[in-house]
């Protein structure tokens, strides 16, 4: 039995940090290859499949966690260890029924959901990843565990392992599916007629929009392998580590309470935090229904501005009328993969918070809160300033780099990312606010701003993306709308309900000096390496981004950006933290 692994907030927020890196670094190597290699087109069926997955996803992947791990460490705060080991155990039998409760749901909805948001064939991939629900729930119950015990570890691995194998296998798999039917429509298709998925085609171009719905459900059926091996993980850990107390431990533990005493606690502290997950995804489907149903009649009425706007792109892609929605759709999607990169690792911020924060609100801890609070916003804005500004200054170049085989997209996309981008630290600091409210017991003010941001996201969807001049590139005017609400909402409530007063100049101010500097350098750096010394754009971009991220450094230490507080919660911070402090970089 192995003795608790303590770690701080911020070395447990680093581990899940760098796993989050891992993951959207993982990420990145498979949705960006797998959209050169089956389109825009082919992207928009696997993406319209999360899209109705997500809802039931988060409520597995962060409503039940969170539960978990702020039971489990009140707990053992309370020294009721044997009530930690016994909520893990009855929460694994809880969520193997809500997760499959929720398998079964989701193949109920595959068909009727695909039609309503205008693509029939969604309900392929949306079928396949289906069973995914299961296995995150499942997971779920391991990775709260740990986390109420402070330790980020086997959530890390297990999240690094789940994305590996959907990279490997699915990049290999739908390559081989995907060449393998194409090589047999060449080979044998005679006369023009050809016989494929169900129906019958005239052309290649028939072909391949026969076969997107197909080699989506091909690449998404991976996402299902991942979690299902993440869960095999997460089993042989516990059995061969162990559940995180000694012996001695847990005779010295007061008897734990029944299990259905520690079940109605379970569903008491999840069902509100479940809630307001389930709303803010239940609000992204409305939202995704919304983009593509509004999309699909903005095209319909108004096919004549969309081909003024997009004619080139859409020819380029031999794109058929009938599928334009979805190329749109598919095109706006590839850029929600860089738009979700810094909120991924922001929102390790808030899951490792809970814990620690709950703890310091139990014991009543000023100081721990405030540091624990300003830390966790800071480091948000460390890392989503820089980064969407950098992505703003440098959407055309970044998108042409990713996107090779799609660079007929780039005028589409390119709109979309600056948007994104200027608005990164929204989208980045939302998450953690509302882990951090539920960590001081007031999960029903996240509920309300969701609702409210939501109904505000939709009306705007409705009016924006329904008109051809603007189409989907209303999508990221009516999000940074939504979560600008949500933000101030959420901030002044967590800021009323825990009394803390923020330093605003060093957790605002001196990262958005650092950021606005970054971004200025790597515009700046490109219009001279591309446009005047005539570098290839390749090395130029990489070049820039670099030149950007070390302006970025040399002015966050100039202004004294980083605080001494947050130096010193990382492994040996005390130690790093003289080191700074001997240069004179520390706030």
């Amino acid at each position: 039995m192995e003795e608790r692994k303590k770690q701080s907030f911020l070395t447990g927020a680093g581990i899940l940090a760098i796993a989050s890196i891992l993951v959207k670094l993982i990420g990145a190597l498979y949705k960006i290859p797998l959209t050169n290699l089956i389109t825009m087109e082919g992207y928009g069926y696997f993406q319209g499949a999360y899209a109705i997955y997500n809802p039931l996803y988060a409520i597995s992947m962060a409503g039940l966690p969170i539960a978990v791990s702020k039971l489990v460490s009140q707990n053992v705060e309370a020294g009721r260890l044997r009530d930690a080991r016994a909520i893990f155990r009855v929460s694994r039998k809880l969520f193997f029924l809500v997760g499959a409760v929720g398998t079964v749901l989701l193949m109920i909805l595959a068909v009727p959901y695909s039609h309503m948001v205008k693509a029939p064939m969604n309900y392929v991939s949306v079928l396949t990843v289906a069973p995914c629900i299961l296995f995150c729930c499942m997971m779920s119950s391991f990775r709260g565990y740990y986390e109420g015990l402070k330790n980020m570890t086997p959530t890390g691995v297990s999240q690094v392992i789940e994305a590996g194998i959907k990279m490997v296998l699915g990049l290999a798999l739908t390559t081989v599916f995907f060449k393998h039917q194409l090589h047999k429509y060449q080979a044998n298709n005679v006369g023009g007629l050809y016989h494929a998925f169900g129906m019958d085609v005239h052309n290649e171009a028939e072909f391949l929009a026969a076969m997107y719905p197909y080699a989506a459900a091909v690449a998404i059926s991976c996402v299902t392998l991942g979690s299902m091996i993440g869960l095999i993980y997460l089993f042989i850990h516990a059995k061969r580590h162990g559940l995180g107390f000694t012996r001695e431990e847990l005779v010295n533990s007061p008897r734990p309470r029944p299990d259905a005493k520690l079940r109605g606690q379970i569903i008491r502290v999840a069902a509100p935090i479940a809630l307001t997950s389930l709303i803010l995804n239940l609000s992204n489907l409305i939202d995704d229904f919304t983009v593509r149903t509004r999309l699909a009649h903005a095209v319909d009425v108004g096919m004549d501005t969309i081909k003024h706007l997009y004619g080139a792109s859409i020819a380029a892609a031999g794109t058929l009328d009938e599928n334009i929605p979805n190329y749109i759709y598919g095109a706006h999607g590839s850029v929600l993969n860089l738009r979700n990169l810094i909120p991924t690792i922001t929102l390790t911020l808030g899951i490792s918070a809970i814990p620690v924060l709950s703890a310091a609100w139990q014991r009543k801890d000023k100081r721990e809160i405030k540091t624990t609070i300003e830390s966790a916003l800071r480091v948000c804005m460390l890392l989503a300033l820089p980064a969407g500004f950098g992505m703003a200054a440098l959407a055309e170049p970044i998108l042409s780099l990713l996107y090779p085989s799609e660079i007929h997209s780039v005028p589409i996309t390119t709109p979309l990312l600056v948007v994104y981008g200027m608005f990164m630290f929204l989208f980045s600091t939302t998450s953690p606010i509302t882990n951090m409210l539920q960590a001081v017991g007031r999960m029903d003010i996240p509920v309300k701003t969701i609702a409210i941001g939501s109904a505000i996201k939709i009306i705007m969807n409705f009016i924006l993306i329904g008109n051809p001049k603007i189409n989907i590139h209303g999508a990221p005017i009516s999000t940074a709308v939504m979560y600008a609400v949500m933000l101030a909402i959420n901030l002044t409530s967590l800021l009323r309900v825990t009394k803390v007063r923020l330093n605003f100049i060093s957790i605002f101010v001196k990262p958005f000096v650092a950021a606005a500097t970054c971004a200025v350098t790597a515009w700046g750096a490109y219009m001279l390496t591309a446009n005047v010394i005539h570098i290839p754009f390749k090395i130029a971009t990489v070049f820039s981004i670099l030149v950007g991220g070390a302006f970025y450094v040399i002015v966050l230490a100039l202004v004294k950006g980083i605080a001494k507080d947050d130096v010193e919660m990382l492994p040996k911070g005390e130690k790093i933290a003289k080191v700074l402090a001997k240069f004179k970089i520390l706030g």
